[in-house]
């Protein structure tokens, strides 16, 4: 365990501690375990797997947090370690947080499964509509409260209170200009048929990063990488090995 702002932060680590460190982030309302299987196969690395904050093993924030915050509690658990230039391996909010993290602090290489990086726009949502004109009504603000529970995402209604207030702070982020930052090799990996992350973003992202390229998996969903887990693996190594 590690500590940080009085909240304890569960991570393992594992593999040749003396080779390239790899750091594992998982996706919002995931654990370690969503990770391992990618971490298992790496070769001859040093693999350290973390439960983010509110996830997993690891307590929940006192506090709201912001994306920066979460950024910089791995960045100390990295140094605590010792840990300079890891290579980051990030799935959707994990790989949102790799991308803020590689444009802020140094950052070997990247790789991305299905990362949002910016702030989805559908002003035309019947849902969305709803929920903005019941807060306008008087007497109605506890309502909308109720109705976000059960029509929003499957990650709000599963999140505790704090975490629902940091979910929504995370998807209203939009960290385009500090994706524009990261000059580290970086491949991105994508679905294409990912209805969370849409294709589209990953070729955007492409464009944002100087030395980064696209895979995408033909029929693959939100968790691309796991569906073909060996050709996942497979690629992830071969880039490790890359000088």
């Amino acid at each position: 365990m590690f500590n940080y702002k009085n909240i304890n932060i569960n991570y393992v680590r594992y593999g040749n501690p003396d080779k390239q460190t790899v750091v594992l982030l998982h996706g919002w309302g995931q654990n370690i375990e969503m990770m391992k299987p990618v971490g298992d196969r790496l070769e001859n690395c040093d693999v350290i797997i973390i439960d983010l904050p509110g996830h997993g093993k690891s307590e929940e924030p006192k506090e709201i947090w912001l994306l920066t915050d979460f950024v910089d509690m791995i960045h100390e658990l990295l140094t605590s370690l010792k840990i300079q230039n890891p290579i980051l391996i990030g799935h959707s909010f994990g790989g949102k947080l790799s991308l803020l993290y590689a444009s802020k602090y140094p950052v070997k290489k990247l790789v991305l499964f299905g990362s949002p990086f910016k702030v989805k726009k559908n002003p035309n949502s019947l849902k969305v509509r709803t929920l903005k004109k019941l807060k306008t009504l008087p007497g109605l603000n506890k309502l909308a409260e109720t109705m976000k529970k059960h029509i929003g995402s499957t990650d709000y209604r599963n999140a505790s209170p704090m975490m629902r207030d940091i979910l929504v702070r995370h998807v209203n982020t939009d960290i385009t200009q500090d994706v524009k930052k990261i000059t580290c090799p970086t491949i991105i990996i994508w679905g294409t048929n990912d209805t969370a992350v849409p294709i589209e973003d990953a070729y955007e992202l492409e464009k944002l990063i100087p030395d980064a390229a696209v895979i995408p998996y033909e029929g693959c969903t939100h968790y691309a990488y796991l569906e073909r887990l060996n050709q996942t693996t497979s690629i992830i190594n071969n880039f490790i090995k890359e000088k």
